[in-house]
């Protein structure tokens, strides 16, 4: 797909009308494209999925009490999700300031001092005396306004204001990340638990038939060949159980993380887990209109290319005059009990016009810099855009292919475990080797370890789906 032809109605809202109101500066990059990555998608013809919305709440679809749990306590607890707020508090604080340019500034000042004049600037002073000591009392308000005739402040203010929304959408981000890969930990451990659990069933399986080899050699019917495959083969499954418990803990101390909690208070609900959570019914997945309205990534992306767009104006205003309307009202008076008396009373107001005429060059230096910053955040707009697409696409894909794998894998585990029922039978009745017992059951134990391993690429798939779709928060007002 091209870029003209996949990128979604967001990009042509976007681009349109981030600059309607200001009141100088060039207009943002405009686009007529159409949705054509809005509509349905292409995975979701699989019967696997529905295009029914997409849930926030996705993880209640697996109906396990202690994932639910879990990603309570990583919303509580996960520290980059604290960051996260903290960040979205400093821009918001930022918002705030910026609107307190549409206000007038005042300053109050009250000043006392004693002064003397040097004898060598008064007039008619006597040789060889010093001039008198002079105290000053002094209170006064001043105020200020600036007249946003050319639309800096409140481009500024659009711009701060887009600032916030990005920061909103960055926290929302990293809440889609806290559910997925809490999730993710959590179906790691039990994927991990299952796979030790089948490993463990095949050594007993093999152990009982190295005993049973041993036992036929001890009584002249067996051999030292079959002795040393049925060994070997109980060694090879052996050595799978350290890199299995090893990736279990690993996912363990993950969620520990993930959870806000040290790898000694891991949920042990969790460690003691042996089934990758389970889906009851298809994955409802909406479509690419509604992914696009809800990715907090492209809602980052968009507000990151406004507040670009308001800083060019920003920077294109600083071309004009700055015009304040100023004013002070105060008294200066001798004595502090003379303040108050109306001839010590004064008072100014005017306009006040600045213009850094001389420096117009580096001015529109400013303005082709923010020009291209703009520039830039909508070719980054537009990646997001087509980023998310090819994400949800591919998740789509992944599961929708793993499933039929692990069907597949299913049937081949099924008559592994038939055939090697089989050629103990046959062995037991002395129509076949032990050669062909012992192949029989690799043959089984391998298909049993193929399918725990699908099973658990079916539940990280299951989870990249969910991410991709960016169910996981809600949006705050602002």
């Amino acid at each position: 797909m091209t870029r003209n032809t996949t990128l979604s109605f967001l990009t042509a809202a976007a681009a349109s009308a981030l600059l309607a109101a200001c009141a100088v500066g060039p207009r943002a990059p405009s686009a007529d494209l159409p949705a054509a990555g809005a509509g349905a998608f292409i995975g979701s013809t699989s019967s696997t999925v529905s295009t029914a919305e997409a849930r926030d709440d996705w993880w209640r679809l697996y109906n396990d009490p202690t994932l639910d749990g879990l990603i309570q306590q990583a919303f509580a607890q996960n520290n980059e999700l604290e960051a996260a707020f903290a960040n979205l508090r400093a821009v918001q604080a930022s918002l705030s300031e910026a609107r307190v340019g549409r206000f007038p500034t005042t300053t109050t000042s009250a000043q006392a001092q004693r002064s003397r004049a040097s004898a060598a600037t008064v007039q008619g002073l006597p040789a060889g005396e010093k001039a008198p000591e002079i105290d000053t009392y002094d209170v006064g308000l001043q105020a200020s306004y600036e007249v946003d005739l050319f639309g800096r402040v409140e481009s500024t203010i659009r711009a701060a204001r887009a600032d916030a929304r990005a920061a909103q959408a960055a926290l929302a981000t990293v809440q889609v990340t806290v559910a997925a890969e809490t999730t993710r930990a959590y179906a790691d451990t039990c994927s991990a638990n299952a796979q030790i659990a089948v490993a463990e069933r095949t050594l007993d399986l093999q152990r009982n038939t190295s005993n049973l080899t041993q036992t036929l050699l001890d009584n002249g019917a067996g051999t030292g060949l079959d002795v040393a495959s049925a060994r070997a083969a109980l060694a090879q499954t052996a050595a799978t159980l350290p890199t299995l418990r090893a990736a279990r803990n690993e996912a363990l101390f993950r969620l520990a993380t993930l959870t806000g909690v040290t790898p000694a208070e891991a949920s042990q609900a969790a460690a003691a887990c042996v089934r990758p959570p389970q889906l009851s019914q298809p994955i409802p997945v909406g479509d690419g209109a509604a992914l696009l309205a809800r990715r907090p990534d492209v809602r980052e992306a968009e507000a990151n290319l406004a507040a670009a767009a308001a800083r060019v104006n920003v920077a294109t205003a600083n071309l004009f005059p700055q015009i304040s309307l100023g004013g002070s009202i105060g008294s200066t008076a001798l004595e502090s009990g003379e303040l108050g008396d109306d001839q010590n009373f004064r008072f100014s107001f005017g306009p006040l016009i600045s213009w850094s005429f001389p420096n117009v060059f580096a001015a529109r230096a400013q303005i082709k810099a923010a020009g291209a910053r703009s520039d830039a955040a909508l070719a980054t707009f537009d990646q997001t855009v087509l980023t998310a697409l090819q994400e949800t696409e591919t998740a789509l894909s992944n599961y929708a292919n793993e499933l039929d794998r692990r069907a597949a894998l299913t049937e081949a585990r099924d008559q592994a475990a038939r055939a090697a029922g089989l050629s103990r039978q046959r062995f037991n009745a002395g129509a076949d080797s032990f050669l062909l017992v012992l192949d029989a059951e690799r043959t089984q134990a391998s298909a049993d370890a193929a399918l725990a391993q699908s099973d658990a690429l079916v539940t990280t798939y299951q989870v990249a789906l969910f991410r991709a779709l960016a169910g996981g928060w809600q949006q705050a007002e602002n």
